[in-house]
């Protein structure tokens, strides 16, 4: 960041311009507010995400049940489907099964799910979390992933803050030099009918 550079407009100097010292102003400003919002933009999003993202947690896993299914048999295609290629992808890592579970209610259930690759012989076992209705569902968030993606949104929230002071320090420094360029533009046009004429006593 270079609002620290237009500090040295402070120095007391003969020819120093109103022009810099406001830029040594706004350089100020520019660095007092990016110590002080950052920071704080950077807190309340992360916070703000933070709480959210617990909430969430704490929802999943109350609705959400850990159960054990069995699985039946692999998933049959549907007849003249392509798979797509993330499709492809996917089943590298893992496969649809028709496999039965236990429902909160103690209700035996069967369906199709996805498992892991290790997992799709007929009469494997793996983990399946379920709704309270018994209907396979994602896992719930764990609480580490959500603190990470509260970190996230708090570092991309101050990044966007810095940026967003740079970018008015930069706009503000450019609308003076454009006014230091019109005046001197002004100041040129006075003087320049006389160039040339210094000392000739006309």
């Amino acid at each position: 960041m270079r609002a620290i550079t237009g500090l040295w407009r402070w120095r007391r100097n003969p020819l120093r311009r109103t022009t810099d010292l406001v830029e040594a102003w706004v350089a100020l400003t520019a660095l007092v507010v990016l110590c002080l919002a950052v920071p704080l933009a950077g807190w309340t999003a992360g916070s703000s995400a933070q709480a959210s993202l617990q909430r969430a947690v704490r929802a999943q896993q109350q609705g959400r049940t850990e159960t054990t299914a069995r699985v039946l048999r692999p998933a049959p295609l549907p007849p003249g489907a392509a798979p797509s290629g993330a499709q492809t992808a996917e089943q590298r890592f893992r496969r649809a099964v028709v496999a039965r579970w236990t429902a909160p209610d103690g209700t035996p259930r069967t369906g199709t799910v996805t498992t892991s690759r290790g997992s799709t012989a007929p009469g494997d076992t793996f983990p399946l979390w379920t709704d309270r209705d018994g209907r396979a569902v994602a896992a719930p968030l764990a609480g580490d992933t959500a603190r990470a993606h509260s970190f996230v949104a708090g570092l991309t929230a101050a990044l966007l803050a810095g940026l967003g002071v740079e970018l008015v320090r930069r706009l503000v420094m450019r609308r003076l030099r454009f006014r230091r360029y019109a005046r001197l533009d002004r100041a040129w046009a006075s003087v320049g009918p006389d160039w040339g004429r210094t000392g000739t006593g006309s």
